[in-house]
């Protein structure tokens, strides 16, 4: 299992991405008969310099099923490179816990808007218990940030996200009524509002 663990590493930090990406999916199936040593393996790769070695070392983590795998992720967020924030944000996504809604919510407000359409995906993903911190959001931060929470409220599903939407969609801003009318009508409360002309 050592040979195979050092032979997948090798290919995640190969420079060539669709041998990291399978590299990726096989470290994960490693990493379901005995999670330590993979894991202990891509936390090494988590301090390495090379911004690239951090990525795929969270891509592959994303693919792992193991309760330290959102702390690393969360880890990951707050590094000095866009792109490893960006795929910390993406792995998030397949990790939906409610221990990552703070971060999430703050890096939702983030400057990069892919890394914060990111983090609104994951939010979407956590579903129920990001619904308080959302409708926060959507009434006291940025437009962009506000916009981005509109869209995970209307993404979530939940027939708990109605008043947060219902309350948008008297928002001074065409998009944010627009998802929260799209949320609305996902969840079966569509309606046809009319405004005086």
């Amino acid at each position: 299992m050592t040979e195979d663990l050092g032979e997948l590493l090798a290919e995640l930090t190969s420079g060539d991405d669709s041998r990291a990406e399978a590299a990726a999916q096989l470290l994960a199936s490693l990493a379901t008969s005995d999670p330590r040593p993979t894991l202990s393996a891509l936390q090494e790769l988590l301090e390495q310099p090379a911004a690239d070695q951090r990525w795929w070392a969270l891509r592959a983590l994303s693919e792992v099923r193991h309760p330290d795998v959102v702390g690393l992720l969360l880890g990951g967020l707050q590094d000095t490179d866009l792109t490893v924030r960006q795929c910390a944000a993406l792995g998030l996504r397949l990790h939906p816990e409610p221990q990552a809604i703070p971060a999430l919510l703050e890096t939702l407000q983030a400057g990069d808007a892919l890394l914060a359409n990111l983090a609104g995906a994951a939010l979407a993903a956590c579903g129920a218990p990001a619904i308080d911190g959302l409708s926060e959001i959507l009434h006291s931060a940025s437009p962009a940030a506000r916009v981005r929470a509109a869209r995970s409220l209307a993404s979530l599903g939940d027939e708990r996200a109605i008043p947060a939407l219902f309350a948008a969609l008297d928002e001074d801003s065409a998009l944010i009524e627009y998802w929260a009318s799209e949320g609305l009508e996902r969840l079966g409360v569509g309606m046809i509002f009319f405004k005086p002309g």
